[in-house]
Parts: C-alpha cells; sequence; structure tokens
C-alpha cells in the first residue's frame, strides 16, 4: 500500500486528504441525520395534542433547539396570531433554515466528487511527463520502462476514482434522505399548524 502512495506521486497526498474528508462527512451526517434526531418521537407523540404548548420565548427556545422539527414548531408558534399569508412566509423560512443546517458539508462531499478524478488524471499526465523524459534523457525506447512508467502514473487515476465515486454516491444518497425528512417536518408541522388555528 506504501509503495502504491509513494508511486503515485505528490498528487497522492491531496487524494488521501479527500478521502479522509469524505469518511468524516460521510459518518458525521449519518449521526446528525438520523430520523430520531430530526423528528423526535416525543415531540411526534406530543402533537397529538394541540393545548399546552408553549407561547413565552424562553420555552419556545427551549423547544427550537430540541430538533430540527422543533425549530420549525417554535417558529409557527411565536407566529400564530399573523395571517395565512404571512404566517407560511415565516414557516417557510424556518423550513429554509433547516433544509441549510441539514446540507451543511455536503458542498464540500460534492466538490470532493469532482475535484478527485481531476487530481488523479493530473497525477497521471504529471507521471506520464517524467516517464518520456527519462526516455528522452536516456535516448532510447525501452518496452519494459515504458509499460512500467505508464502503470505507475495510473496509479493516481485509479486512487483518485477509488474516492470520488463513493463520494458521489454518499452525496447523491444524503440529498435524497434529507429531501425525505424535509418533506416529513413539513407535512407535520402543517398539519399541526392547521390544528391549532383551527382550535383558536
Amino acid at each position: 500500500m506504501l509503495d502504491l502512495f509513494s508511486a503515485g506521486g505528490v498528487l497522492m497526498l491531496p487524494i488521501l486528504l479527500c478521502s479522509i474528508a469524505v469518511l468524516a462527512i460521510s459518518l458525521e451526517r449519518w449521526w446528525s441525520l438520523r430520523r430520531s434526531q430530526v423528528l423526535p418521537e416525543p415531540l411526534l407523540a406530543r402533537l397529538e395534542n394541540t393545548a399546552g404548548w408553549p407561547n413565552q420565548a424562553p420555552a419556545l427556545d427551549e423547544l427550537s433547539q430540541t430538533s430540527q422539527l422543533g425549530y420549525v414548531l417554535a417558529v409557527g408558534l411565536a407566529n400564530l396570531s399573523l395571517p395565512q399569508d404571512e404566517f407560511q412566509q415565516v414557516t417557510r423560512g424556518a423550513l429554509d433554515m433547516i433544509a441549510h443546517n441539514l446540507e451543511r458539508y455536503l458542498t464540500v462531499l460534492g466538490v470532493i466528487a469532482s475535484i478527485c478524478p481531476l487530481l488523479g488524471i493530473l497525477g497521471t499526465v504529471v507521471g506520464l511527463i517524467d516517464v518520456f523524459d527519462q526516455l528522452f534523457a536516456a535516448q532510447q525506447a525501452e518496452t519494459q520502462l515504458l509499460a512500467g512508467g505508464i502503470s505507475t502514473a495510473l496509479v493516481t487515476t485509479a486512487a483518485g476514482l477509488m474516492v470520488a465515486i463513493p463520494a458521489l454516491i454518499c452525496h447523491r444518497v444524503t440529498l435524497r434522505h434529507i429531501d425525505a425528512l424535509l418533506i416529513e417536518v413539513e407535512a407535520t408541522s402543517n398539519r399541526f399548524f392547521e390544528q391549532m388555528r383551527a382550535a383558536r
């Protein structure tokens, strides 16, 4: 493994750093985007009753910090007296805010998925230039030297793709998971707010 890493040249280092970043971001997002974190069951069970919900700032702040659903509910409860159009704008802004929070670090994941193949190709090109420089300096075209040099140069392309493919898969799957969570948060909060406004 170390031989392959050293054979790939200096561009193997940024590819390695990208692989570490992909692993760290994937694990962090997997932990943060669990359904129990975004839509905790105790809060969902509490939504069945429209009575006893807070309307004071300290209690609403505490509710907003429980989860993403709690944040949307706190914003809606604080603005429940607004006209329907303004209320929908406020809750839409809250949903946009939690969408931004849920998608944290995914831009980095997408960038890594895009640049790792390019880093690999760049490493291969640099390696091939080095091989042909050596052949030119030796003033001979030995087939074994040429084949060995090309094989070594292609290591960075393989490494770049090995990082980019999982990064791309994780990026796409996580985005779809976030979309599903947002749809559920929106549907749940809208249903609750309709009940609250009807009960007033």
